[in-house]
């Protein structure tokens, strides 16, 4: 767990329950190259519970891939239309999106769209769902993924989840909600706060640290049931847990034999194996894409620093050097990038690191950020951080061209964690 953030945690199950956070979303900046894009009203979409559209341009415009083109002109066009793509480039837009949504007699709702590249007046296709009510924000997200993909040719991540930690007054809730902070659920609540939650790499199961029976345990929660067991529950603290590309082991820091070490332990619980031993606090690890090798913390150097090793242990190598103080490494999906928070000038900030040139930037610009999570694409990151007084969420590109606040009016958000791709 991080060297910023508290030892002892406290965690009750509760029953999943509909959130509905109602986030308030600003984005900011602008990348260095955006396609604009205009999308139109859906048709009949007002008549539907979900403004699909608007959750369309929500999830392009956060990405920082595009430029949102005004289409407000355009009502009634539709996936069935044949627009004068002509006009559109006039609008400088360089593509173009429209569908509908159409209640059925059952009460689902078919959810339709077409898209259009405008440069090369090139109809790329249409494709349809059909979902219930309490979908149709899922549904939204999917076709914005599938808007992000024909037009860039990589995977979008707008119908993923992530996991976090409302307060709102003296209770706390982790939540799984859409990638876009909406539509969650609640997976658990207590009146002690809850940090550290980790996704399985399938998706179905979150780690996370509970001290409701008077200790910090690591348990393992099933999404789907609500299921949850004790995973490490040593003498001392048990914290940080990060689960392997695999799936099939758990780094963790426990301090079972005094001060702060990492392990591993098996899913199942069994196979504890020691991986550091040091007398320094080791911490907060995380593996590698590939699962061979373990990012973490330590103060072995005198300060908190980021280190890597072998998957099973082993000979230690410092990786950050770029300010005095360097905690919560988390690596991407792509290995590609190595994403931490810096302690610059008396202020908390988020840093990327290329890990092929070890070349850093720094992307923030608030000054308290904590728990920076990558999207399953590796294209955008998640943290926490402070504005205007209140604890909320980042997404920013990671160029830090590009960044999207989550705000919830009523709640302080904390602990982010972005979730895989669906299996």
């Amino acid at each position: 767990m991080s060297l910023r953030r508290r030892h002892l945690i406290a965690s009750a199950l509760a029953s999943p329950v509909p959130v509905w956070a109602q986030f308030r979303v600003e984005v900011s900046g602008q990348g260095a190259t955006q396609l604009p894009i205009a999308i139109p009203e859906f048709r009949d979409e007002a008549r539907s519970p979900q403004p699909v559209s608007a959750i369309v341009r929500a999830d392009l415009e956060r990405s920082g891939q595009f430029r949102l083109v005004d289409a407000s002109a355009a009502a009634g066009l539709s996936e069935l239309s044949s627009p004068n793509l002509a006009d559109w480039r006039g609008k400088q837009a360089d593509a173009l999106a429209a569908g509908s949504v159409t209640r059925l007699a059952d009460g689902r709702h078919d959810v339709r769209y077409r898209l259009w590249d405008v440069v090369a007046a090139k109809d790329l296709g249409a494709e349809s769902q059909v979902v219930q009510a309490e979908d149709l924000r899922l549904a939204a997200h999917r076709v914005a993924d599938a808007i992000y993909q024909k037009l860039t040719g990589e995977r979008g991540v707008f119908a993923t989840r992530l996991a976090y930690v409302a307060k709102t007054g003296s209770q706390y809730r982790l939540l799984v909600t859409d990638a876009d902070g909406e539509g969650g659920r609640v997976a658990v609540t207590s009146p002690e706060p809850i940090i550290s939650p980790a996704w399985s790499p399938e998706g179905r199961s979150l780690a996370y640290v509970s001290f409701h029976t008077g200790k910090a345990v690591v348990y393992l929660q099933d999404l789907t049931t609500g299921a949850r067991r004790a995973l490490a529950d040593f003498r001392g603290t048990n914290s940080a847990p990060a689960f392997s590309p695999d799936g099939q082991r758990v780094a963790l820091t426990l301090s079972l034999n005094g001060g702060s070490q990492l392990y591993s332990i098996h899913r199942d619980g069994s196979g504890l194996k020691r991986l550091t031993q040091t007398l320094a606090i080791d911490t907060e690890p995380t593996y590698s894409a590939d699962g061979r090798t373990i990012y973490f913390v330590s103060d072995r150097g005198g300060g908190p620093q980021i280190y890597r090793m072998g998957a099973d242990g082993g000979t230690a190598e410092r990786v950050s050097f770029n300010s005095p103080y360097n905690v919560s490494p988390s690596v991407s999906p792509d290995g590609k990038w190595l994403a931490y928070i810096s302690r610059l000038d008396g202020a908390y900030k988020t840093c990327v690191m290329d890990l092929l040139s070890g070349q850093v930037r720094v992307i923030s610009d608030t000054s308290e950020d904590e728990s920076p999570s990558f999207a399953p694409n590796s294209k955008l990151l998640v943290y926490a951080s402070r504005a205007q007084g209140r604890d909320v969420l980042v997404t920013s590109t990671l160029d830090g061209r590009v960044k999207a606040k989550l705000v919830v009016p009523n709640a302080d958000i904390r602990e982010p964690a972005w979730g895989p791709f669906s299996k």
